[in-house]
């Protein structure tokens, strides 16, 4: 087994081990930031105290509205004058997230970002196309960086203007990819929209990410445009990109763990959970010196995948994304994620790429709509054939969510279609009678 660098190769007695002594030294510098000054203190935890990862779980989470209240730059652990980078989110409210980088940081993250695209097969002889945003959202310049360290002839693409994207593609011989999930199949329809088949692409290797997206759309993905599709995880306030990856296993994602401590916990107890349970994924930062972040709350649902991978890292796996705790909608009583929906409607071949879940209200009852676009050649006028399909995917659905949604079959295209991350939902349970 190829590997990029040593870490890869360590055991995990060796993993612990490391991670034991870098939490001491994040626990040290952390501490140069009086917000966690305060908490260290009031949790009575010395960096010589650390005998074990767990010995995290002594202090209490760090969350979004923690790190909103310390913006711009509280939670910054080394003077203005050593950093050189800042990424944040893209909140339209109050304050966003803002994260600060040192040099050290910036480097050991592209060291991070090569190593999961080496482990997806990504090699310095293929030419890799990053279709993410740059500017202040961290998919850009931090994959952009990973890629070049790889040794990638990189084409930093941006988002959008997907006929140039298609024709970088084909001029350069491109192999390699980052996208969106809804945005590769946004573009192979493109494709084939205009009479020429997705799959006579260069492409083999897409790294996929930024939004949850179900096993099902990876497979269809795949078929599309005959490549191999590789889960990719990561969120700005632990870098960005390069916190996971799937390697050519593709049965989960690889944490590295040289670089953070991984938890699930119970996203309403706060408990922690043993592998292969479901909860909230819990990270801290291991290696991180101008923004150090501990027990920091993703919000992010997935599980542990208990035993090791037969690619021989032992670095520990996680499920895809199941979505995102504050992501669950609760409609007559019942918790529902919207990446069930989309497990079972891409399960019917009839259906198209596109979806939209609408949540109304008419009087005092709560109701549930599904508008999904299907694929032209199903589009048929027999009502008869359109109505058993519209009654068999509001009968799959009703299985798996307990509620009984209206059902809308609507012409491909015909629904909102964008070239960033997908809006699958609308509230409007609280729009004004009649209003959309």
């Amino acid at each position: 087994m190829e590997y990029y660098d040593i870490a890869e190769t360590w055991s995990a007695d060796q993993i612990r081990e490391e991670q034991t002594k870098r939490l001491r030294a994040t626990i040290t510098q952390a501490g140069k930031a009086p917000f966690y000054a305060k908490i260290l203190d009031e949790a009575g935890l010395c960096p010589g105290d650390i005998t074990s990862p767990e010995d995290i779980r002594r202090l209490p989470f760090t969350s979004k509205d923690d790190l909103r209240a310390q913006y711009p730059d509280r939670l910054c652990c080394v003077p203005r004058a050593q950093l050189v980078r800042m990424h944040c989110s893209s909140g339209t409210t109050g304050s966003p997230v803002a994260v600060c980088y040192t040099q050290k940081d910036v480097d050991t993250w592209a060291d991070l970002m090569a190593r999961s695209m080496f482990a997806t097969g990504i090699r310095r002889e293929d030419t890799f196309q990053n279709m993410s945003g740059y500017g202040l959202f961290t998919g850009g310049l931090g994959i952009h960086y990973g890629a070049e360290r790889l040794g990638c002839m990189t084409i930093p693409a941006g988002a959008g203007n997907t006929r140039r994207q298609i024709k970088l593609i084909k001029d350069f011989g491109v192999t390699a990819v980052h996208i969106l999930p809804s945005y590769a199949l946004h573009v192979a329809q493109q494709i084939e929209e205009e009479g020429e088949d997705p799959r006579e692409l260069p492409l083999r290797i897409a790294l996929v990410g930024a939004e949850p997206y179900t096993e099902e759309t990876r497979r269809r993905i795949e078929s599309m445009l005959d490549l191999k599709v590789y889960n990719s995880f990561g969120m700005s306030e632990m870098n960005g990109p390069g916190v996971g990856i799937e390697c050519q296993e593709q049965s989960g994602l690889h944490i590295w763990e040289d670089a953070y401590i991984l938890e699930i916990i119970d996203p309403e107890t706060g408990r922690t959970l043993p592998d292969g349970e479901t909860g909230e994924l819990v990270m801290t930062t291991l290696t991180r010196e101008g923004m150090p972040l501990l027990r920091y709350r993703t919000h992010d649902l997935t599980r542990i995948i208990p035993g090791d991978c037969a690619c021989g890292r032992k670095h520990r796996r996680i499920d895809r994304i199941l979505g995102r705790s504050d992501d669950m909608f609760i409609l007559k009583g019942v918790n529902i994620y919207p990446m069930q929906i989309e497990q079972v409607l891409m399960g019917f071949p009839e259906v198209g790429h596109n979806y939209l879940i609408r949540l109304e209200k008419q009087g005092l009852l709560e109701t549930l709509r599904v508008l999904v676009e299907i694929r032209e050649e199903h589009f048929v006028e027999d009502m008869r054939v359109l109505r058993s399909l519209q009654e068999s995917i509001a009968r799959r659905l009703r299985d798996e969510i307990l509620i009984t949604p209206k059902v809308d079959l609507v012409q491909g295209g015909s629904l909102p279609r964008t070239e960033g991350k997908a809006r699958r939902v609308e509230d409007l349970r609280d729009a004004p009678e009649g209003g959309n």
